[in-house]
């Protein structure tokens, strides 16, 4: 059951985080339309909509990343490669949050600006 839940945690912390860089790309691609002069209305509604999936998809993310913290922590590769991977990790959430924020903050004044 632990593997099960390895693989579906890992799944859905992946898919969401596409999910999430694809509104990002919408938004901004519904913002351009809207300054090139097509319908306003209709694309600050769709606009919207894409922040609200991407903020729930960023809520997804952070949820089971926390489930990878608890389901990945054997010592799977040996000391030596664990202690890598972890500080690797640790690099890679600094700079992902940071990714996220300015995506969030992007999305935000493009959407409701």
């Amino acid at each position: 059951m632990k593997r099960v839940l390895q693989v579906v945690i890992g799944f859905a912390h992946d898919f969401a985080a596409g999910i999430w860089a694809a509104t990002v790309l919408g938004v901004w691609w519904l913002e351009r339309a809207q300054v090139a002069g097509e319908t306003r209305t209709v694309l600050d509604a769709l606009e919207r909509q894409f922040f609200w999936i991407g903020v729930g998809c960023v809520a997804i993310v952070l949820a089971t990343g926390a489930g990878r913290t608890f389901t990945y922590v054997d010592n799977h590769y040996g000391p030596d490669a664990e202690s890598a991977r972890r500080r690797a990790l640790v690099v890679k959430h600094i700079v992902l949050f940071a990714i996220f924020g300015a995506g969030l903050l992007g999305q935000y004044r493009l959407a409701f600006g």
